[in-house]
Parts: structure tokens; sequence; C-alpha cells
């Protein structure tokens, strides 16, 4: 256990950390993983406020996670909640209380919310101890609520949550709420880019986009892991990562609407066209002036190149949309990046983004089944995708599907 002094300490640096994180699932992660390492909490859940409903967004579980083989993940659902009395984190929601239960199979009747066993039931975890507070801006508005499960003693055994604990966790939760807030509005300005992007592309959607940085984050992630790259290096790629990877396609707004909505497959030229929304989309963060900007530039530039050479758009000066000198073949055409040339993030979100078009439908064709998917992504191994990066992908499987289901069209 941290003592009082390391614990305020503590609070301070996590709630640094917290503040610096953008994209708003990797902000929950972050803040659910910071709070129960300041009250040594075994599991723990956060939920987004929807207009009167909490939304399920995140869950850790260590002892469930200690029985998976080494680099798998949780699995799963999203659900909503009521925000009224009736459940433990409904009642938090909905009076901005703090709720310090020291058995929650113990509760008597004299609480107008009860404790739902059936997750405990599924999943063979027993809930004992339960920490739940509410989320709540400067404003005391309250956007989310943060639960932990089962606080632990140096012995490893199951206790109630400490209550001079409470006001160091408060004061994070407000700390976390404010970034939640500022996480929520900058989503909300990408997911406006989107839409403006589907007005002309109707397959550009926030389902589609959702689940290709979904996918490019876990993708990156595992691959990571695997190359024991720093913790911290990895939960900074991961932010700016998921934020450019939503971007990826936002240079089609430039693209003719013949060609956009055209419900057939192009032809070369209209091919040719369609090609420049790389370049066009990586112009919008030429001016590089933070690690997004870069990550997004890298992403909307390199997304199509192949592992082969022959993707586009090549070594290019994307403002000139000209070959860089030295790399164009006999025809004055750009040579294509070929494997390491291609910037990871671009190699990632190569295997992301072609799952997501085979996987879901087109105004010329049927979404394919998954395993004429898989077959055919194998079959460009060391062609389109790197060999290395798709192996790590196939090893997630598991958590892309869990993905795909949470994001579904809206037309499914």
């Amino acid at each position: 256990m941290i003592d009082e002094k390391k614990k305020f300490q503590e609070v301070l640096n996590v709630g640094l950390e917290v503040v610096q994180t953008r994209d708003i699932d990797i902000l929950l992660e972050r803040i659910l993983t910071k709070a129960r390492h300041l009250t040594n909490a075994d599991a723990g859940s956060i939920y987004i406020k929807e207009d009167n409903t909490l939304l399920f967004r995140y869950t850790q579980n260590d002892t469930l996670q200690k029985k998976l083989p080494p680099g798998k993940k949780l699995i799963y659902s999203t659900f909503k909640i009521p925000i009224n009395n009736h459940s433990i984190s409904g009642y938090v929601a909905n009076t901005g209380k703090v709720l310090n239960i020291k058995d929650v199979y113990s509760l008597g009747n004299d609480v107008p919310f009860s404790f739902d066993p059936s997750y405990d039931k599924l999943s063979g975890y027993k809930t004992g101890s339960v920490l739940c507070f509410p989320l709540k801006t400067h404003t005391g508005e309250v956007v989310g609520v943060l639960q932990l499960i089962n606080a632990k003693n140096p012995g490893d055994e199951n206790v109630a949550f400490l209550t001079e604990d409470e006001p160091f966790i408060m004061h994070f939760a407000n700390n976390a709420a404010i970034a939640i807030e500022r996480a929520m509005m900058t989503r909300d300005i990408i997911l406006r880019m989107i839409k403006m992007a589907e007005l002309r592309d109707p397959m550009e959607t926030g389902a589609h986009v959702n689940r290709v940085s979904s996918y490019a984050v876990e993708l990156y992630e595992a691959w990571a892991l695997a190359r024991s790259i720093d913790r911290t290096q990895i939960e900074q790629d991961r932010d700016v990562l998921k934020m450019a990877a939503m971007l990826h396609d936002v240079g089609k707004v430039a693209i003719t609407d013949l060609i956009l909505k055209k419900p057939a497959k192009l032809d070369n030229n209209e091919y040719e066209v369609m090609k420049q929304h790389t370049y066009l989309g990586a112009r919008l963060f030429s001016n590089q002036r933070s690690d997004f900007d870069k990550a997004a530039f890298l992403v909307t530039l390199n997304h199509h190149e192949r592992w082969d050479g022959n993707g586009y758009p090549g070594h290019i000066d994307c403002i000139s949309a000209e070959p860089l000198t030295g790399f164009y073949d006999p025809s004055g055409r750009a040579i294509g990046k070929r494997q390491e040339e291609i910037p990871l993030f671009g190699r990632i979100v190569a295997i992301a983004d072609v799952f997501d078009a085979l996987s879901s439908g087109r105004s010329y064709k049927e979404a394919w089944n998954e395993q004429r998917v898989l077959d055919t992504m194998d079959q460009e191994r060391g062609k389109h995708f790197d060999p290395e990066m798709l192996d790590t992908f196939f090893s997630i499987l598991d958590v892309i599907r869990n993905i795909m289901h949470q994001y579904p069209d809206m037309s499914e």
C-alpha cells in the first residue's frame, strides 16, 4: 500500500499524466488503470454518461486477466444502464454521491440500490468491496462513473476500501472528469470531420473509422509489447495513433462525387484520381505542430503503400505531388515505398483498413465472410502486408472480432 504522503504525490502525478491524454478511449483505460493503482483495486469499470443512461465503456480485472494466456485481453460487451437509484453506478450518477460498500452481497434493505450478480455468475468472479464515485466537471456535471472492485491488502486478500482513500480518489476523479470532457470535445471535432467526409463518401462512416482506429491501436500494442518497447512509449503512441487512424481517408473530401459514389468498380483513370486522397489528406497535417499532426500525416499519406512496393502514392512531395529526386521510374511516376520504408503507422493502418473494407458491404460488393477475408489477407503476406505485422494481427483476432461487434454499421 502507498503511504499517505506518497499517495498525495501519486495523485498529483497521475493527474498530470491523465490530462495529457487526448483520445477518449485511451483516456478511459488510463483513468481506470491509475485509479485502481491508487486504491490497490483488483478490478474496476468505467461508464460514460449518454443522455439519461450510463454506457459501460471499459473494464479491467487482474484476477481474470491472470487466467488468460500471455498477451491475451479480456473480452467484454458494452451495455447501457439507466441513471436512477436502482443500481450502484446509476445511483452514483443520479445523486453525485460516493458509495463505499464493504460487501455488495450484504446490502441492507435500507438502501434503494441493489447489486446485480449476473456478471459474477457468468465469469466466476466474486465481487466483494466496491468504491464507486462520480466523475464531475468543475461545473458539477457528472460525465461518468468509476467503479472500483475488491481492494487488496499486502497479503493479496480482498478487503474493504479505506475511507481515508476517498478524498484522494475524488481529487483524482475531478481531474479525470475535466480530461474526459476535453477528450470528448476532441472526439466530437474528429467525428464532425468524418461526417463531412461521409457526405462525400457513404462508406466513410463513424462505425468504419472507429473500427479501423481501434484495430490499429490493438495491433500496434500487441506488436510493441512483443518487441519489449517501453510501456510509456506505447501509451503515447496509442494515444496519437487512435486519433490519426480515424482520419486515414479524410482526403476523400477533395475527390469528386462522380468517383466516390460510383456504384461500381472504378476504371483506371478514376482510380488514379482516387489515389490522390492520400496526399490531399496529408496536406492537412503538413504544418506539423504536434505528435498528432505527425502521426496523422504519416497515416493519411502511407496507408495505401504496399510491402512489395506496388502501392501508392510512393515517394512524393505531398504538396507538389511530384516524385522525390531519385524515386521515379522511366515513365516519371513515383516509385512506391517498400517494406520498412513505409512508416510503422502506415503499415498498421493498411492491415486494419483492408480488413474492415473486405468485411464490410460496399455499393459494388457484399460483405465477405470472415474466413474468406482472412484467407485473402494471408495470401497478401509479403505482398500487400508486412508479414510480421500480419502475424500479430492474426494473433489478436478475438479482440478484433469484439471491436467489430462494438461498432456495427447502422444498417446491420
